[in-house]
């Protein structure tokens, strides 16, 4: 009787665990890479090169955010501080701290720290803090409570559907602009946030774009 099968077929099962083992070990590996906070944002904090612990100094100290971040009224970006800003404090305080090593350097070369970015909107998505920040829309909103952080992390999702959810009911989130940078406050009661949010909302003439040019210019 002739063979129906040739000899290559006894090297099929070898071949198709080698297959699903490759694709296996590609699809974990990709969704291991991929999966992780650095890609889905959310829970991303990465190390920085010169640890800043934001819960000491906006928490225990009390610096107001703008003092770092200067221009967040006045500009679409909410600026990184330059070296100069550390050394108003720290060439009277911690002068000598291996710490500051590099805060040190970058002031005596010019050369700025290298800072890792931990939010980053897509290039086609446009968002203005100072327009935010303006009609009382806190820091707390969008980055949590950034004055409890050791290290910064990504701590909301800031998708198309985070930012519905605000632009469609402005009055569950505009504070007073006094509050505006106080991450602490919060109103009393649910009742008390919306009626303190629909006056804010008539007074400063608040009306959140809900068409896609308004986001994605």
């Amino acid at each position: 009787m002739s063979k129906i099968f040739s000899k290559s077929v006894n090297k099929l099962p070898a071949q198709l665990v080698i297959i699903l083992l490759v694709v296996g070990v590609t699809t974990v590996s990709g969704f291991y890479y991929y999966g992780t906070p650095r890609y889905t944002r959310v829970g991303y904090a990465p190390n920085q090169p010169v640890a800043f612990d934001h819960a000491l100094h906006a928490g225990q100290l009390g610096l107001d955010c703008r003092y770092c971040h200067s221009h967040v009224e006045s500009s679409a970006h909410a600026n990184v501080p330059s070296t100069n800003t550390c050394m108003n404090c720290h060439n009277q305080i911690r002068t000598e701290s291996p710490a500051l090593e590099l805060v040190r350097q970058s002031y005596e070369t010019g050369e700025p720290i290298p800072w890792v970015r931990i939010h980053q909107n897509p290039d086609y998505v446009y968002f203005n803090h100072a327009v935010h920040v303006n009609r009382g829309v806190s820091c707390y909103e969008c980055h949590g409570q950034i004055n409890e952080m050791e290290v910064v992390r990504h701590d909301r999702p800031l998708s198309m559907a985070f930012c519905l959810e605000c632009h469609r009911h402005p009055e569950k989130f505009v504070r007073p602009h006094e509050e505006v940078f106080n991450l602490n406050w919060r109103a009393e009661s649910e009742r008390e946030q919306l009626e303190r949010g629909l006056r804010s909302v008539q007074d400063y003439r608040i009306a959140p774009p809900l068409n896609c040019s308004g986001c994605h210019q």
